[in-house]
């Protein structure tokens, strides 16, 4: 019986999602897709540079040449940033890892592979708006049509929840509690669920929304024209909007990027300043570890004013300076 040399990649690959990422580890769709995204596009990328179609390339194929020649083509051709980078990288590792696990035979590849570094990166300092500016974009929609009032209530939710984006178009109209003082159920990254409070002046809009006739609980909490749930690009979209029209009276906003991600950057921020401790932060917005929640005492200037105020400064002596002799009395004198 003669022993196979090859392991097709087909069959690992099928072992790898079905098996190990849904049967065993159970993973949330999300990341599901994000796997499966890297692998369409690796295999593309070796149809259309190499020539070898998906159902021909065994698990061999993806050698350590031709993984960093995938990441170099997703950095230059497709302008990927070096987080999304190291993502796709870390795909092809945890699969290279199992295939490994289930058949020895692939190891010095997987070997190769798994010694290709992640790329470091620098950083950057939050960004976050000022209570002046985030006011004029929720001010922005006038709410005098349906498409309006939805767009006020979706920027006071990004505002007062500080959640994700696919966490705001998750949310459906039996996630929504008005009891008591009102708050919300959000379904976060990693399967993870927690409730955040939410202000009178959102439960407000909230009990006039939910009034709409055809509200069922099941529906979606913010649906598009077609009644569908809100995509990303079209919270995207309504945000723009709202951010062009509140230029209008602070032209600041014109050269400010306003994202999603910007306004739960400034939900932390503002939290920050409030007095709110890290580890609430770390809570509300539903980190998984309060590291991720520094970035935010980073970036955050002005409590680093307040921390510094409170400070009493040392007491610097004040030296006169004397004038320095003449260089030939200097060299007499010694």
């Amino acid at each position: 019986m003669s022993v196979p040399t090859t392991v097709p990649l087909g069959s690992a690959l099928r072992a790898y999602f079905c098996s190990y990422l849904i049967g065993q580890r159970d993973l949330s769709p999300r990341t599901i897709a994000s796997y499966r995204d890297t692998f369409r596009l690796f295999l593309q990328f070796l149809d259309h540079r190499y020539h070898i179609q998906a159902d021909a390339l065994c698990v061999e194929d993806l050698d350590a040449p031709r993984v960093l020649a995938f990441l170099a083509d997703l950095e230059k051709a497709r302008g990927n940033c070096v987080r999304s980078r190291n993502a796709r990288l870390a795909a092809i590792r945890s699969f290279l890892r199992h295939a490994a696990a289930a058949e020895p035979l692939v190891l010095p590849v997987a070997q190769r592979v798994l010694a290709i570094p992640m790329k470091r990166f620098d950083r950057v300092v939050v960004g976050h708006l000022t209570g002046v500016q985030i006011q004029a974009i929720l001010d922005a929609p006038d709410g005098r049509t349906p498409a309006s009032q939805r767009d006020r209530l979706l920027l006071l939710l990004l505002y007062n929840t500080g959640a994700r984006v696919s966490e705001i178009t998750a949310l459906q109209c039996q996630d929504v509690c008005l009891e008591s003082s009102g708050s919300v159920h959000l379904r976060g990254k990693g399967r993870k669920h927690r409730s955040v409070p939410l202000w009178r002046d959102t439960v407000k809009l909230l009990r006039l929304w939910l009034r709409r006739p055809g509200v069922r609980p099941e529906s979606p909490l913010l649906p598009n024209a077609r009644g569908a749930a809100m995509t990303r690009s079209g919270v995207a979209q309504r945000l723009r909007l709202a951010v062009t029209l509140a230029s209008a009276a602070h032209p600041d906003l014109r050269s400010t990027r306003v994202s999603p991600h910007t306004i739960r950057h400034t939900t932390a921020a503002h939290l920050l300043q409030s007095g709110t401790d890290l580890a609430d932060i770390a809570m509300w917005l539903g980190h998984e570890s309060i590291q991720t929640t520094h970035q935010y005492l980073d970036a955050d200037l002005e409590s680093k004013r307040q921390a510094l105020a409170r400070l009493e400064p040392p007491r610097v002596r004040r030296n006169h300076l004397r004038p320095a002799k003449p260089l030939m009395q200097f060299l007499k004198e010694l």
